[in-house]
């Protein structure tokens, strides 16, 4: 998709979706002799997501694994109203968060960068890779990111929407409570 194109459908994006592991992690799983289970997040994410509340653009998770690492990072980022865990057909999930938002297809951004993703990547309004997404995957995509998830892609996206939808300045005055003039 051209970037003109990809700016007018960003330009009805009311939601975003994604996926977890491979897009807010570096799709690595870290699991001790116990079985206790460890993932890296990227605070740029988190602050990303900050930036998106304050401008009231909901976000919303399906993950084709279960795990309660996940469900502790999504509720610090207050985003475990809307988390799906363990969905590798993440259609029933996004026909439900579809139908809670009251939105149609074209008003939904998603993020993946797995096989299981490409369904989602090709039905909603902007599909998005990460960077390290399988080729497939890539393929699918109106946009692939330019950094790794886990390394920040989520917050990319984030700001390719504000920025399109022209709430950047709006959004990160009112996380800070300053006033940012253009240079």
């Amino acid at each position: 998709m051209d970037k003109n194109a990809l700016t007018e459908c960003l330009l009805k994006i009311k939601l975003v979706i994604s996926d977890v592991d491979g897009v807010f992690t570096d799709g690595s799983l870290y699991i001790g002799h116990n079985g206790e289970e460890f993932k890296r997040f990227n605070v740029l994410d988190g602050a990303g997501i900050a930036l998106m509340k304050a401008v009231e653009i909901p976000m919303a998770i399906i993950s084709g694994r279960k795990s309660g690492v996940t469900l502790h990072r999504m509720k610090e980022l207050g985003l475990d109203e809307h988390l799906y865990q363990g969905n590798l057909a993440k259609i029933e999930p996004y026909l439900k968060i579809k139908a809670d938002f009251d939105l149609n297809d074209a008003e939904i951004l998603y993020i993946g960068d797995d096989l299981v993703d490409i369904p989602l990547i090709r039905r909603a309004g902007v599909g998005v890779a990460v960077a390290n997404a399988a080729q497939i995957v890539k393929n699918a995509a109106d946009y692939v990111t330019h950094v790794r998830g886990g390394h920040g892609a989520v917050r990319e996206v984030i700001e390719l929407l504000l920025n399109a939808q022209d709430k950047f300045a709006m959004a990160l005055e009112k996380l800070t409570k300053h006033t940012y003039k253009d240079n």
